[in-house]
């Protein structure tokens, strides 16, 4: 009888999810069985990143590791929100699952966030790369073997050319100041296509580049939904076609 303790990992389909995960695997404590990522139930594709649901199943099949969605509307309220994932930690709790697993590194108000939800279903939070400088991380993320793409950027510090942009040490070099290295402040998203978790990379070719304006977020509460004000911001994205 196994002892290891049964967790889900909430992933996002980039960078800091899989290097994340891939320490987890590492760790016997743990049995990864399940992961779970919210989308846009509206438009078939990865909350914040938009990315084509089509490459969220190729990437997870490459996992070899069950997958589960959270199909959120195009506009979701906390509320709604919460309810969905009350609903899917509650059926995870039947299922003999007790940690969660999240690839956050330094957002304080996030982490606090997570586990105070978590706790009231009386699960754990688990975060494998916290507090972790991230420009290391990201250097380590390319020595392990780790391909990722830019999906989606911040149009304060990127123009369209920024997005399609496959991260490498030229890439980290020269991002701009005051950019984190793993744009952990929301500056760029990722698409995960390759590296030693999966059992084969995910083949695509680029498509559209779009630009969208947002409300600016006044508290981020998760990944998926936000308190905003009446500023805007703008946000490059760049399709991926599955091949």
């Amino acid at each position: 009888m196994s002892n290891k303790i049964k967790t889900y990992f909430n992933w996002s389909t980039g960078k800091d999810s899989a290097l994340a995960l891939y320490y987890l695997l590492k760790n016997t404590d743990y049995s990864v069985e399940e992961l779970i990522t919210t989308v846009n139930s509206h438009y078939n594709r990865v909350s914040m990143h938009g990315l084509r649901n089509e490459l969220l199943l190729k990437q997870t099949q490459a996992l070899n590791i069950p997958a589960s969605l959270i199909e959120l509307p195009e506009m979701p309220s906390m509320e709604v929100y919460e309810q969905k994932m009350q609903e899917t930690v509650s059926r995870l709790k039947s299922d003999g699952f007790t940690h969660s697993a999240f690839g956050d590194i330094y957002l304080e108000d996030l982490r606090l966030y997570r586990e105070n939800k978590l706790k009231e279903q009386g699960f754990s939070a688990v975060f494998p790369i916290w507090k972790k400088d991230t420009k290391h991380l990201i250097n380590k993320f390319l020595e392990l073997g780790f391909k990722t793409i830019v999906v989606c950027a911040n149009s304060k510090y990127f123009n369209e050319d920024f997005v399609g942009t496959v991260i490498d040490e030229n890439f980290i070099a020269n991002l701009p100041e005051g950019v984190d290295p793993c744009g952990e402040n929301g500056e760029f998203h990722t698409f995960c296509f390759d590296g030693p978790i999966f059992s084969n990379p995910i083949t695509f070719s680029i498509g559209e580049k779009v630009y969208r304006e947002y409300n600016t977020p006044k508290t981020t509460d998760s990944d998926s939904v936000c308190k905003s004000t009446d500023e805007k911001y703008g946000v490059w994205y760049c399709d991926l076609i599955p091949d």
